[in-house]
C-alpha cells in the first residue's frame, strides 16, 4: 500500500510562478493538490496548507516553529543566501522570527502600542491623510485624465500612517516605498536585494539610536524603552521589529484597498448596495480580505517533528507555507460559493487572512481602520469611479508572497 504522505511527496509539485501571471489559476492548482500541497518555490520544495481548519490547527501547534535552525534545507546548506526568498525568512531577530516566550517578549510593546484606544486616537490623522490624498487624486484626474489609484492614493496612505506610528521622517516615505518594492520583486538581482536589506538596517539603526537619545511619542520609542522590571529589547531586536512591521504595515493595506475597489467595480450591484447603505463597509473589508487576500503565501514555518495532517504527514525538518489565498476560498469553511465575491455573506465572516494564534498579524486592526476610512471616503468623493482599462488587463507585480498589482488606472468621473 502506498503511504499518502509518500504519494504527495512524489507527486509533481505545483510551481509557484515568480512572475505571478495567473494568480487565480495558481490558487486553483494548489487547492486541487489537496489539503497539504507540495509546492516549488524557485527550486525549493515546501508544503502548502490550503484548508482553513488545518491552518487554524497548525498555527497554534508548537511543533511548527519560525526558527530556521529547524529547517533541514538550511542547516544542510542546500538553501543559502543566494535563494531570492531567503530575506523573507532570515530577516533578523524580531517578533516575526522567534517563538514561545521570546516571541511574547518581543511582541508585547507592539501590542500595547496598537490598542483600540490608540487606533481611535490616530483616526483623525488617517482621515486627514486620506483627504489630502483624495485632493491629489482629484487634481491628477482633472479633465478626464487617467490616474493610477495605486501610486497616488492606495500606496502612500498606509506608508504615511505606519511612518507616523513609527516616528519616521515623512521625507523618508518615498525611499522606504522604493526599497521595499525592490526587496519583494522577483526581478531584483539577489546581490542588490541583499544590499538594500543592509541599507534598511542602517536606516532603522540610525532611527533607533536617534529615538534612544531623544524618545518621542511613537512606536519606535515605545519599543526601545524597557518596562518596569522587564527586559529591554536589544537594538537588533528593535531594528528587526521595525523593518518587518513597516513592510507588513503598508503592503497589506495597499492590497486590501485596491482589491476592494476592484471587486466592487466588477460587481456593480454590490457597489450600489454599499453606497446606498444597505450593506456596511465593514462587510466589504472582510469579504475582500477573505476572497482576494493581500497576502498570497506566508513564508515559512518548520516542523520540529513529524506532524500529521489528515492522511498526510509534514516530515520533521521540512518547511511549511500558509497559502492564505487558497484558504480564503476553502468551500469547507465558506460554503460551495466560496469562489464568489459576496458582501452579503452572513456575519461574522470567519476568514483567517491576518493569521491565527501567537503570530496573528499585530497590525490587523490598523489595516481594517485604514481601509474603513479610505474606501467610503474614496467613493463618496468619486461615486462614478471606474477602471480605465478592462479588468483582465490589470497585472500583478512579480511578488510571490503578496497580491500586489502593478498599477490601477482609473477615471474619476465616467
Amino acid at each position: 500500500m502506498t503511504c499518502p504522505h509518500a504519494a504527495a511527496r512524489d507527486a509533481a509539485p505545483v510551481v509557484v510562478d515568480p512572475m505571478v501571471q495567473d494568480l487565480d489559476g495558481e490558487t486553483d492548482r494548489i487547492r486541487a493538490a489537496g489539503p497539504l500541497a507540495r509546492i516549488d518555490l524557485l527550486g525549493v520544495p515546501a508544503w502548502a496548507v490550503t484548508r482553513h481548519a488545518d491552518a487554524r490547527r497548525l498555527l497554534v501547534d508548537p511543533r511548527l516553529v519560525k526558527d530556521m535552525a529547524a529547517w533541514d534545507l538550511w542547516t544542510s546548506g542546500a538553501v543559502t543566501h543566494a535563494w531570492p526568498l531567503i530575506g523573507m525568512i532570515d530577516a533578523g531577530r524580531s517578533m516575526f522570527t522567534v517563538d514561545g516566550e521570546e516571541h511574547r517578549r518581543l511582541r508585547a510593546k507592539t501590542s500595547q502600542a496598537l490598542t483600540p484606544r490608540r487606533l481611535e486616537a490616530i483616526r483623525p490623522a488617517i482621515e486627514k491623510f486620506t483627504a489630502e490624498l483624495l485632493d491629489a487624486l482629484e487634481e491628477a484626474g482633472r479633465d478626464g485624465a487617467v490616474v493610477d489609484l495605486k501610486s497616488v492614493f492606495a500606496q502612500p496612505l498606509p506608508m504615511r500612517v505606519v511612518g507616523m506610528l513609527m516616528g519616521v521622517d515623512p521625507q523618508a516615505n518615498a525611499m522606504l516605498t522604493r526599497q521595499y518594492k525592490k526587496f519583494f520583486s522577483m526581478l531584483t538581482p539577489q546581490e542588490e536585494r541583499l544590499a538594500l536589506l543592509a541599507e534598511l538596517d542602517v536606516f532603522y539603526t540610525e532611527l533607533v539610536r536617534a529615538k534612544t537619545a531623544l524618545p518621542t511619542d511613537d512606536l519606535t520609542s515605545a519599543l526601545i524603552l524597557a518596562e518596569d522590571g522587564g527586559e529591554p529589547l536589544t537594538e537588533e531586536e528593535v531594528v528587526g521589529n521595525l523593518k518587518a512591521m513597516v513592510a507588513a504595515g503598508h503592503e497589506t493595506t495597499i492590497g486590501l484597498v485596491l482589491n476592494a475597489v476592484r471587486a466592487l467595480l466588477a460587481h456593480p450591484e454590490q457597489l450600489r448596495m454599499v453606497l446606498a447603505g444597505e450593506v456596511p463597509w465593514e462587510a466589504v473589508v472582510e469579504e475582500t480580505l477573505r476572497w482576494d487576500t493581500p497576502t498570497t503565501h506566508l513564508l515559512m514555518r518548520f516542523a520540529t517533528e513529524d506532524i500529521e495532517i489528515g492522511d498526510a504527514v509534514i516530515p520533521k525538518g521540512e518547511g511549511v507555507v500558509i497559502s492564505y489565498r487558497a484558504i480564503g476560498r476553502d468551500p469547507e469553511q465558506h460554503g460551495p460559493d466560496a469562489d464568489a465575491f459576496d458582501i452579503t455573506r452572513p456575519a461574522p465572516n470567519r476568514h483567517m487572512t491576518f493569521g491565527h494564534g501567537p503570530h496573528i498579524c499585530p497590525g490587523a486592526a490598523l489595516s481594517r481602520v485604514e481601509a474603513g476610512i479610505a474606501l467610503p471616503a474614496l467613493f463618496a468623493r468619486f461615486p462614478r469611479l471606474r477602471l480605465a482599462v478592462p479588468d483582465e488587463e490589470l497585472r500583478n507585480l512579480p511578488v510571490m508572497t503578496q497580491n500586489d498589482l502593478e498599477s490601477f488606472p482609473v477615471l474619476l468621473d465616467a
